[in-house]
């Protein structure tokens, strides 16, 4: 079972952290990626690392602000938001897998994903 934390109620501007942990497992071996889904949206991918060379990958629209990472001390995968918009307000999910492969030009999917949290609101007012 994944575990997010870190969610909360922000100004535009602020910046949070969120972290996501294995519960019984260790994330360090599994690939893992940050999906979001607004109100009245689908979900969507945010950003991905793999377990292999920590190769990252992140949506268009949070390039240059997000951050995704591994905080070993934790054995936990973080994702630091800053310069958080209205845009960014969603339910944000962990989800992990073993074995994802990065396509050229091409974001990873839900469906590449095995293991998911419940998720976190994040909620960002003007």
């Amino acid at each position: 079972e994944l575990v997010e934390s870190g969610g909360g109620l922000v100004q535009a501007g602020a910046s949070l952290r969120l972290s996501c942990i294995a519960s019984g497992r260790t994330i360090r071996n599994y690939d893992t990626a940050w999906f979001r889904q607004a109100p009245g949206k689908a979900r969507e991918f945010v950003a991905a690392i793999t377990w292999i060379r920590d190769t990252t990958r992140y949506q268009d629209s949070v390039k240059g602000r997000f951050t995704i990472g591994r905080d070993t001390a934790k054995d936990a995968v973080v994702l630091g938001m800053n310069s958080l918009a209205p845009e960014d307000t969603a339910v944000y999910y962990c989800a992990a897998v073993r074995g994802l492969i990065l396509r050229e030009n091409v974001n990873p999917r839900e469906v590449d994903f095995t293991f998911w949290g419940r998720g976190a609101l994040v909620t960002v007012s003007s």
